[in-house]
């Protein structure tokens, strides 16, 4: 398949950058061209060219929200580097708990689900070691743009890699049921998670005040200005104390003062600083 011309592939990337704001550049072109190359087999066209074409013509449509999907990073695991799930059962929400005795409802908030791994895995995890909220006191609403993606999650279903990545077998054990050669999490598993679609860009769907949220390995692909615009969203939509995860690469330090880093054993989360 020949390449993309230089225009085109600008066009691309201005295109990317519009709908989704990921940030792409010269050294992404071959990454482009290959994950490009699945949209235009399946709408049959001849060529990378042919499918610009057909973008520039219906730049809104069916067409651009595939190559926007397709240019989503659904990197994720279960229990993905553990350390903030521990966060969340040694100290977040024991402490979370403590603070409204007889009120146990907790609003979690995953804003960059993909495949559903980390919101069912932070169900998982209030199922095994707080009973007193999993049975219908705690909402968890995932979110993700990549309808596919999305659609996925919603039926729970793993492959055999995917649940070996991360999923103690003790879990896979109790909470999942083969479904041929795949594992499919139990119904009342998934129905502990609610799932959106949300562009972090775009107006954001109605959010319950959160408790808990996960932003993690999404603010890496934006720049700066787009980086404080979803912090600043980020800040209204958090309870007093609640907590913000982060992926292990990204800060709110020099991008939004308004938020303090709380240390943790092998990680740490941000939480609105207090008015002085």
């Amino acid at each position: 398949m020949s390449p993309l011309t230089k225009a085109d592939f600008d066009y691309i990337c201005d295109l990317v950058y519009k709908r989704s704001a990921i940030v792409l550049d010269s050294s992404k072109e071959y990454l482009v061209q290959s994950r490009l190359a699945s949209v235009t087999n399946q709408n049959g066209c001849a060529s990378l060219a042919e499918l610009v074409t057909g973008l520039r013509t219906q730049p809104s449509g069916r067409l651009s929200q595939m190559v926007v999907e397709v240019m989503t990073t659904n990197e994720t695991s279960f229990f993905r580097d553990l350390h903030p799930f521990e966060a969340l059962k040694k100290v977040v929400i024991p402490e979370l708990l403590a603070k409204r005795p007889g009120e146990p409802h907790v609003m979690i908030w995953c804003a960059a689900a993909s495949s559903g791994q980390e919101p069912y895995s932070i169900a998982l995890l209030l199922r095994e070691h707080f009973p007193q909220i999993s049975q219908g006191n705690v909402r968890i609403i995932a979110t993700d743009l990549n309808t596919q993606v999305l659609e996925q999650a919603r039926q729970g279903i793993y492959s055999q890699i995917e649940v070996n990545r991360g999923l103690p077998v003790t879990m896979l054990m109790r909470y999942f049921e083969k479904s041929g050669v795949n594992w499919q999490l139990r119904e009342d598993i998934r129905h502990m998670v609610e799932f959106r679609e949300c562009n972090l860009i775009q107006p954001w769907p109605l959010i319950p005040p959160v408790d808990i949220l996960f932003l993690r390995n999404v603010l890496i692909y934006f720049d700066q200005e787009t980086k404080k615009s979803i912090l600043a969203k980020v800040r209204r939509t958090l309870k007093p104390d609640a907590a913000l995860f982060l992926g292990g690469a990204e800060t709110t330090m020099n991008i939004d003062d308004c938020f303090e880093r709380v240390p943790l054993e092998k990680t740490a989360y941000y939480r609105v600083r207090k008015a002085t």
